[in-house]
């Protein structure tokens, strides 16, 4: 899926926090993430939030199959802020 990566939080960004937000997502057998919580906290709630936002209303998934048809099952997801010397 092509899902768009979280919004890097302007305060988070002056701050220079960084981390990595896992994410454990339930997604419905139509791919859609039906419940969406913090697995691990990258330590700045600011940044857990944007990764949960952006989970929780934009992304898509591929749903699992059990044989030809689609079911409910839930996933890992790791995102990632790390701020990129320009």
């Amino acid at each position: 899926m092509n899902n768009p990566g979280p919004q890097y939080p302007y305060v988070s960004r002056r701050k220079h926090e960084q981390g990595v937000v896992k994410l454990h997502v339930f997604v419905n057998a139509n791919g859609r993430p039906e419940r969406v919580e913090i697995a691990r906290s990258s330590g700045f709630p600011l940044l857990d939030q944007a990764a949960l936002d952006v989970v929780k209303n934009r992304w898509r998934f591929v749903p699992a199959k059990r044989g030809d048809q689609a079911v409910s099952a839930s996933v890992v997801v790791p995102l990632e802020f790390e701020l990129k010397d320009r």
